[in-house]
Order: structure tokens, then sequence, then C-alpha cells
């Protein structure tokens, strides 16, 4: 299993491309995970695919082997040493447990005789003594559903009762519902084993069954989820919300549109790209908030490494643009788009992915409308930023004229164990008025 990057020690095998094949050198052969990553790994060699020493979806430290390669009737047992007993140990437990169902298999011709069970309803008219009925109308029994042992098979009290007993204890509410599905529970997921309302399934709709689908978190939605939870769990986060006046950021992206189509810009910047050159010229000057906070202490860094979160197909990620401070906005542009394209092809450097790489964070859905959103800080970060979409408001131009102008969503979440909120209200301020001034050196 290759190494990828300095901080993964394991990956995921995502599926196997050849099992006991012949494989030319340059074929692929597997493709595995890491946490946000994914990777093709191809044969070194030509040969015979001899053993595959792991499955799909088995995490596999790196630098362990995971196929041995080589001619038909290779020994190979020396390379299985130290990879094979993951892989061996569930088929040798398989014998034991093709033997575990025929040790149970007199406890299972037993239980048909409990006197519990329930029995195939009758048809016709249902014998049962006044007692019973009023016990089974009291425990919302359904009398059909209760073989009687009384004379010529009529049901009486004991029988009710000892359908009581073999079902899980019921809430009042459960009752009800049984009452009026004519279903019953099988087990209770209440204090003591009782059976709420929610452990009663009503018989399925005929024409449209089942009406959902239980899917399987991926690696990485399992990654996502964790690194959320507990980021909103071990952090003091609070969220500000501030516009600024986007006519300035506008002009300029309509005068790098014309020089793309002159020929004198070969640089896409878009305003996004103009969004994170002003939030760096802010870093520059609040470095506090360019941080990590370390529990006991804060580590300050000197360079802006900026991490841009990214939509692609397998999930968030959001890779980080090292020294992003030494950049002009078109090497930012350059870089942003760059980084971009390979996490949606999934070749990205998972070093980049890591949030301790990155000092500060970007996250933009102002392409999708979003005019207001509160942003989950990646820790150890310090605060992240969100981008929001442009709408017009009212603003005063002096002389007490009035008009619409375009506003941009900026929200601001930080952690207040780091930050103290009129610092992040004057970092948040100060990255409005970069864009509302904001200077390109390219025209």
């Amino acid at each position: 299993m290759p190494k990828q990057g300095q901080s993964v020690e394991s990956c995921i095998i995502a599926s196997i491309k050849k099992k006991g094949d012949s494989v030319k050198k340059g074929d692929i052969i597997f493709s595995y995970e890491t946490d946000k990553a994914s990777f093709e790994e191809e044969s070194p060699v030509d040969g015979v695919v001899l053993e595959c020493l792991y499955n799909e979806g088995d995490e596999v430290p790196v630098l362990t082997n995971v196929m041995a390669i080589g001619q038909p009737g290779e020994d190979v047992s020396a390379l299985m040493a130290g990879s094979a007993a993951p892989a061996a140990a569930p088929a040798a437990e398989a014998p034991k447990a093709a033997e575990a169902p025929k040790a149970e298999a007199p406890a299972a011709s037993a239980a048909p005789v409990a006197p519990a069970a329930p029995k195939a309803a009758p048809t016709g008219e249902t014998f049962a003594s006044p007692r019973a009925r009023h016990l089974a109308d009291k425990e919302a029994l359904n009398l059909k559903d209760i073989a009687g042992s009384g004379p010529h098979g009529r049901i009486i009290e004991r029988d009710v009762q000892a359908a009581v007993e073999a079902r899980p204890k019921m809430t009042a509410l459960a009752k009800e519902v049984a009452r009026e599905t004519g279903m019953q529970p099988t087990a209770g997921s209440g204090l003591a084993g009782t059976a709420k309302a929610a452990d009663i399934k009503a018989v399925p709709n005929a024409v449209y069954g089942c009406d959902y689908e239980d899917k399987k978190l991926s690696n990485m939605r399992k990654i996502i989820a964790k690194s959320m939870h507990a980021s909103l769990q071990n952090s003091a986060q609070l969220t500000h919300h501030l516009g600024a006046d986007a006519r300035r950021m506008m002009e300029l992206r309509k005068k790098c549109k014309k020089a793309m189509e002159a020929g004198t810009l070969t640089a896409n910047i878009t305003l996004n790209d103009m969004v994170c050159y002003a939030v760096i010229k802010a870093l520059k000057q609040y470095p506090n908030v360019n941080s990590h906070f370390l529990g006991e202490s804060m580590r300050l860094f000197n360079k802006v490494h900026l991490g841009v979160a990214v939509d692609t197909d397998r999930g968030l990620m959001v890779p980080v643009v090292r020294n992003a401070d030494d950049l002009s906005i078109v090497g930012l542009s350059n870089q942003l788009k760059t980084l971009a394209e390979a996490c949606r092809k999934g070749g990205i450097d998972p070093d980049l992915l890591s949030p301790e790489a990155a000092s500060f964070t970007v996250s933009n859905l102002g392409n999708y409308g979003v005019e207001i959103f509160t942003p989950v800080i990646n820790l150890p970060q310090s605060a992240i930023l969100g981008v929001n979409t442009i709408v017009p408001r009212p603003k005063d131009l002096g002389g007490g004229v009035y008009a619409f102008v375009p506003y941009i969503g900026l929200s601001l979440t930080y952690d207040h164990r780091a930050l103290d909120g009129g610092e992040a209200t004057r970092f948040l301020k100060q990255i409005a008025v970069e864009i509302e001034n904001l200077q390109l050196d390219i025209f």
C-alpha cells in the first residue's frame, strides 16, 4: 500500500481490479482511498496476480503488502507472512460458524411448543368467554390470533393471559396503535424492554411498499461527520454577519473579463478569488485570527495558509494554498483552480486536506444563492469565513440620497476561546474594507 502524504497511516481498498488475472506493467490492479482522496495503483511488472491479501473495504496500513504478482506456481508464502494473517482469520473461523446452526437446532425445534407462541387464526366465528373478550379488548389483542384451550376450542381467559405474557409489555399509546392497526410488537425499545408506539410496524402499503432506502455512509462522509461533530462539541463557536459594498469588486470583475477577451490577461479571476485576496490582506493585519487554538496556547502563523472549501461528488474538501500571502491575484487564482480540479478528480495530496495545514478557511456559498449561513470551524483553526451571495441593499450615498447597491454577505464563525467578540468584529469589518477598496496590480 503506497504512502500518500506524511499524515496518512492507512488507506481503504475501494475496489480490486485484478484477481487471479494476467496483468501487464501499467495495468490498474486496485484502487484505494484516504479519508478524502482516491487513487489507483498500477502493476509494476508483467505477471499473474497470485494472491490478494485483502478484500474490498479493508483498511490497510501503508507500506503493507496488498497483492502478490509473479509467475504461475511461484511461492509467495514469504510475502504473505506479514499480511495474510488478517485476511485469513475470518476463513479460519468459518467452520465454527458453519457448526453453530447445528448446535442451536434443538432450541429452534423447541420454540413451537411454547404456550405463548401465536397460532394461525381460525376461520369462521371466534368462540371466546366474556372474561376472555374483556381482557383481549383491554390488552389490544385480536382474538383471531389466539388458539383456545377450552371446550371445542373455545378461547378462555387463560389463553388471552398467555398471549399477553408472550409479547413485550406495552405503553398505553402503543396499545392504542395496536388496537387501530391490528399489529403487535415483536420487541420493545423502551425502558426494561417496554414496547412503544414506534415499535409497532404497520402493514406496508401494497402499492408503495417500502418508500425509503438505507444507504451505507461512505468513508469520507464518516470522516466529515466525525470532524464536524467534534468541532461543535469541543469549541465555543459564535458567528457574526456583515455586508460589504460589492460595487468595486464587480467593476474589477468586468475589467478582468474584458482583459481575458482581449488576450491581455490569462487568468480567469473570479469574485471568489478577489474575496480570498481581500481576506489574506485582512489576516496580515490581524495575526491573532491567523492562528490555531491549542487549548493552553495559541499558534500564530507568520504566513497565511489559506484553506478553501471545494464541493465535489464525493463530499466537501478543504485544500490549502500554502504561503498564499506571497501570491499575486493571478497566482492565487491559478492555485485555487488547480487545487479545486485536483479535489474533483480525486488526486489531491492528502497533506493539503489536513485541517492543521491551513491557518484560516474560506467557504463560499454565494454561487448557490445562500444569503446567510454559519460555517463550522475546521479545528484547530480559530475561525472560518462564510461568503454569501450578492443582494441589493439600500445605502446612504450622501446629501440625503439613498440608492440600492449590491452587497456581499460575510459570515465569520470564530472560536470564542481564542478570540474576543470585539477583535473578531474588527477583523470582519477589515475584510469588508479590503473588498470595498480592492486594488489589483494587473491593469
